[in-house]
């Protein structure tokens, strides 16, 4: 008998050892099976606006993580009665269930009851397979003592509230909340929580969405187990079974007007801020961007419109880029009228840019050079440069026309003229500093005649040292970046180039308005201050095709661009009009969104202002009058129609006997008296209005001759 209790005792340690050193053995294993890196969970990352606004989610899993403490304690209390109720006895595997489970297994002939703690299933989701097999289980129950091991309860719940999947592409607790409720977690009721508990079973057959009386059905045996739980009172079940499901459902699909910038939001995560896109869609992290959601989707309206786009078909394609003046940062972005995520950006696609590279090529760098002003006189006569044969889309010349007059109407032949004065090798020294390095070398450069073209955004770049008081900067879509615990990891570095003077800047600003107001800019509306200039390629295989159309332009708070063609021109497929419809659709676009606020540009204090333009009149009325003075003297009186503008200048010119001489002038006045006048000399008057910005004189007047009969 004695020996008989000795063998138990033994047996008793034996079997206290072996558990012990199972347990150990346990322990070890889970060093080697529980990889900390795992529970790193994919979060969505957050785009957000300046104001902190929500714009849009990018996500390979819906999810954005929270603290146990952001949960109320009745939603935690829901998923414990109805997927755990001993989670907080048991040390990660829960023997008593275990059994109670393989009993009913047995009576039913199948597996109709499960013995997983949610320590389990959290460590089967981040860690194993969904093998049913017994060594996945055996690593399973492994893994869940481990856990329990390093993790407190409150967290173990944290990760599984945050990990599991609810249905509708929402994972986590806090997802949920947002897609099923609109509402953050911390606002959940108590019936919302006990529907939430419900889902992870089984998250397409319970989906209030899908199956709402499934649902509610689940809901309600969740409330009846967190009565037997102890964490509701009956009367209280009862009221809240009794309650609708009360779904706020915000389903939000990516609107197809953010797709660009989307895009270029990641890839500028990627080439500036080192992070790739798979990161960026993992990370949870909270991207701040400039972008104006309102000039956005305005935008991207607008470029739906087939009356913006002439052209033999409704394929037309298109871009547009608006940047901040201020910081260079992007407001808007629309890569083709059907742009597919990843697809053709038409923004970074190198097109021919036409007479907008003449005030980037030649006119800016020839004033801030000063080798002419905006009133200096340029060569419009049709001539060659050499082998180079340019000329003015009109085929009309005037001889001479100021730089102002020129880049108003886009004339050719002054461009090229102006730019052999100034020198190719000086013009790529600016143009490579407005963000526009190219590699040709002919005159063909000043009419934007390059081989390689110029992208949307380099042009809407290099206008922005105009709008800027001549400084550039690069474009940028990202302003910040923050990690998932809101610290700052990367931020927009935002450095300038000193391209032009303030000076340059705003001669070019007031020549540019011109092009707007009266100019080839001049078609469609816009109430606000507008500076800009247009271009265009020809499509020599069709009489009358254009292959590109473009307008670039700045009011005092934005600059943008617009490029109008087809990704392949030829001749069943060509624009059948020119800039003027990216002039109109820019304006529309601005007008819309709003930015049409500003009603002038403000000059700086140490700059000087550009006059108007002195324009000469015509004068085909001059009369004259003959007065008598004491001592038997004449005075012809002579008098014309004056110009409302008083800075011109009159010449009075007297011919004698085939001699023209002057005998006088005067500025701002209709009338000038000749004196001492000699009829038997049979004088002849007429006079030359004349301009002292350009020191020309315009056409000589009617002639007229005093007599003493008339």
């Amino acid at each position: 008998m004695y020996k008989k209790g000795l063998y138990a005792i033994a047996a008793l340690v034996g079997m206290f050892l072996v558990a012990l050193m199972g347990y150990i053995i346990i322990l070890f294993l889970g060093n080697y099976v529980i990889d900390e890196k795992k529970f790193v969970m994919n979060s969505a990352t957050r785009l957000v606006d300046q104001m902190g606004e929500e714009i849009t989610k990018l996500y390979v899993e819906n999810r954005d993580l929270v603290s146990i403490d952001q949960i109320p304690r009745h939603v935690q209390n829901a998923f414990v009665a109805v997927e755990d109720v001993r989670f907080y006895e048991h040390h990660g595997i829960d023997l008593k269930s275990i059994g109670r489970a393989l009993y009913k297994d047995i009576l039913a002939g199948s597996s109709v009851e499960g013995g997983s703690t949610l320590t389990q299933q959290l460590a089967k989701n981040i860690f194993l397979s969904n093998d049913k097999t017994l060594l996945r289980k055996t690593k399973e129950v492994v893994v869940a003592i481990n856990l329990e091991q390093r993790y407190s309860k409150q967290k173990l719940l944290e990760m599984y509230l945050n990990q599991i999947y609810f249905g509708h592409g929402a994972y986590g607790i806090q997802a949920a909340s947002k897609f099923y409720f609109n509402k953050d977690v911390s606002e959940l009721t108590v019936e919302e929580g006990a529907l939430l508990a419900a889902l992870p079973k089984a998250p397409n057959s319970y989906s209030p969405i899908l199956h709402p009386e499934k649902s509610m059905q689940r809901r309600n045996v969740v409330l009846n187990s967190m009565q037997k739980a102890g964490y509701l009172q009956a009367e209280e079940v009862v009221r809240l079974q009794g309650r609708t499901l009360s779904l706020n459902v915000q389903q939000k699909a990516k609107n197809p007007a953010y797709l660009t910038y989307i895009d270029m939001v990641i890839e500028e995560a990627k080439q500036k801020h080192h992070i790739s896109s798979d990161d960026l869609l993992r990370g949870g992290y909270t991207v701040t961007v400039p972008m104006d959601k309102q000039t956005q989707e305005v935008a991207f309206r607008l470029f739906q419109e087939n009356k913006y786009f002439p052209a033999t078909d409704e394929k037309a394609q298109g871009s547009f880029i608006l940047l901040n003046n201020k910081t260079g940062g992007v407001l808007s972005v629309i890569g083709g009228r059907d742009y597919v995520q990843k697809g053709l950006n038409r923004v970074n696609i190198k097109r021919q840019p036409g007479s907008t590279m003449k005030p980037l090529a030649v006119y800016g760098p020839a004033l801030q050079e000063k080798i002419f002003q905006p009133y200096s006189l340029l060569e419009d006569e049709k001539r060659a440069f050499g082998d180079y044969k340019p000329h003015n889309a009109n085929e009309k010349y005037a001889g001479k026309v100021t730089m102002y007059d020129a880049i108003k109407d886009s004339k050719n032949i002054p461009a090229v003229w102006a730019l052999d004065k100034l020198q190719v090798k000086t013009a790529k020294q600016y143009l490579t500093q407005l963000g526009i390095p190219i590699d040709d070398n002919g005159l063909a450069i000043a009419l934007g005649g390059l081989e390689k073209g110029v992208t949307p955004i380099q042009l809407a770049s290099a206008y922005r040292a105009f709008a800027k008081n001549g400084e550039q900067a690069e474009p940028y879509f990202i302003t910040k970046i923050e990690d998932r615990n809101g610290k700052v990891i990367s931020e927009a570095a935002l450095e300038t180039t000193k391209v032009f003077s303030k000076q340059t800047a705003w001669y070019m600003t007031r020549m540019l308005e011109a092009v707007v107001k009266e100019g080839t800019g001049a078609a469609g509306s816009f109430e606000g201050a507008l500076a800009g200039k247009t271009g265009s390629t020809s499509y020599t295989g069709v009489k009358g095709a254009t292959r590109d159309a473009w307008f670039v332009g700045y009011t005092p708070t934005v600059v943008g661009a617009i490029w109008m063609g087809y990704d392949r021109t030829d001749k069943q497929h060509y624009l059948t009009k020119g800039s003027a419809y990216p002039s109109m659709l820019f304006k529309d676009i601005l007008t819309e969104s709003s930015q049409n606020k500003e009603i002038a540009f403000q000059k700086s204090k140490d700059v000087k202002d550009l006059p108007k333009p002195i324009r000469l009149p015509s004068i085909q009325d001059l009369r004259q009058e003959l007065t008598f003075h004491p001592f038997g003297l004449l005075t012809v009186n002579l008098s014309w129609t004056m110009s409302e503008d008083k800075r011109v200048v009159y010449y009075v010119y007297e011919r004698q006997e085939d001699e023209d001489k002057l005998v006088g002038k005067v500025k701002g006045k209709g009338s000038y008296n000749v004196e001492r006048v000699n009829l038997f000399d049979d004088p002849v008057y007429y006079v030359v209005p004349y301009s002292t910005q350009t020191k020309q004189k315009g056409e000589r007047s009617n002639e007229v001759t005093p007599s003493l009969f008339n």
